[in-house]
């Protein structure tokens, strides 16, 4: 006989079709457990040449999950000769290594199903995978889907990042549990044929820092930026929309600054936009307050990281009608099909003669989105893992 005790809700978790509300529900009340588990954390990501915004959200999460103190997490990630990139060192208070490193790791895990993680951490109660690309282990299985993109574009990343992130996605179909940053995410994943009763949709957060008028004024000159200018932030890939952007700002007549890590693909040429490369940590809350306005058109979004960032800093937004953006913003952002260039020329213009509501919305807007509830949920998640994984081996 096998008893399994779970939660007080259901496993059968019933979607809202409207997922512009996805994060407009009451906060979930802290739990008390019946026993703390012990969780293997993958932060490989750290360590990828352009880490990006799947690297900023598995440290935050894991940062705020540590805070709340109701597991034990374990970080785990290759052997590296080198720390990552600064801004993205881990936030676990332990870090194991296995013995392979990306690309042989990732290829090692969907190929062969190996190394474990429990030969670097020992015995854990739930493997959570923060990318798509799952991590063997004998224990519970939850994985974070940020978005498949490239699945439905797959010309828009390299073609041998597109087929490891396809097989690592089939992998995913067998997870105890599946975390989604948005609405959106779960649902094209129960296009694909994702079991529903599986997912979970836990938004990101975002943090705001203080910033005084010396730190923008350091900002604008360090980076030698105008007076007035529309800003992107995200890493430089297709999929960013950056060549449309950059003609609708100078039909605008707006000045356009690109902060971000180069990616891969076509971006606009040199004149049609600012480029600064990354902007480290300290200096983006800087850069987000001196914008006019935030742009960010993206074609595919999981979520959406820049847009809640830009909106905690009270810098009105533009954004995609065709992504999980739209979710993000919850109403306080001005929104244009990014494939019509003068739609988002007209929409720079509109949230400049409308900066001041955009402004007070999106501060409102992103201090519902903190990284606490997201921890406080993805515990539940872990939970979730354990109960299911144990009604499988019953």
């Amino acid at each position: 006989v096998c008893t399994i005790r779970t939660r007080d809700t259901s496993w059968k978790t019933t979607f809202a079709r409207s997922s512009s509300n996805f994060d407009h529900r009451p906060p979930r009340a802290a739990r008390n457990y019946a026993r703390r588990v012990r969780v293997a954390y993958t932060l490989e990501q750290c360590w990828h040449a352009v880490p990006g915004g799947t690297a900023v959200a598995a440290l935050e999460l894991a940062r705020a999950i540590v805070a709340a103190d109701q597991v034990e997490l374990v970080g785990v990630a290759g052997r590296h000769r080198r720390p990552p990139q600064p801004g993205f060192e881990p936030t676990t208070r332990v870090v194991r290594h296995l013995p392979l490193a990306r690309p042989w790791l990732y290829e090692a895990w969907n190929r062969l199903g190996r190394p474990a993680v429990e030969r670097a951490t020992g015995p854990v109660d739930v493997c959570h995978s923060t990318l798509a690309i799952p991590a063997p282990s004998a224990a519970a299985s939850v994985v974070t889907v940020h978005d498949i993109a490239f699945v439905h574009h797959p010309e828009r990343f390299t073609s041998h990042g597109a087929r490891v992130m396809r097989a690592g996605l089939e992998r995913c179909r067998t997870a105890d549990v599946v975390v989604c940053p948005s609405q959106a995410t779960a649902d094209e994943l129960v296009a694909i044929g994702f079991d529903a009763t599986r997912l979970r949709v836990v938004p990101w957060g975002v943090r705001a820092e203080p910033v005084t008028p010396a730190d923008v004024a350091r900002v604008r000159a360090a980076y030698a930026l105008p007076e007035r200018f529309a800003l992107f932030v995200g890493t430089l890939e297709p999929r960013k929309n950056l060549a449309r952007l950059a003609a609708a700002a100078e039909r605008a007549g707006m000045h356009l600054v690109v902060a971000g890590a180069p990616g891969w693909g076509d971006t606009p040429a040199a004149g049609e936009a600012q480029f600064v490369g990354f902007v480290p940590g300290t200096d983006l809350p800087a850069l987000y307050t001196a914008a006019a306005v935030f742009a960010y058109p993206s074609l595919h979004e999981g979520f959406g990281m820049p847009v809640a960032e830009a909106m905690a800093y009270g810098t009105p937004v533009v954004t995609s009608t065709a992504a999980a953006t739209t979710e993000v913003a919850g109403g306080a952002a001005v929104l244009a099909d990014p494939l019509d260039e003068g739609a988002l020329a007209e929409a720079l213009v509109a949230a400049l003669d409308d900066a001041q509501r955009l402004a007070a919305a999106g501060r409102q807007r992103a201090a519902e989105l903190t990284w606490e509830r997201a921890a406080a949920e993805t515990v539940a998640a872990y939970h979730d893992a354990v109960a299911h994984a144990g009604a499988r081996a019953c």
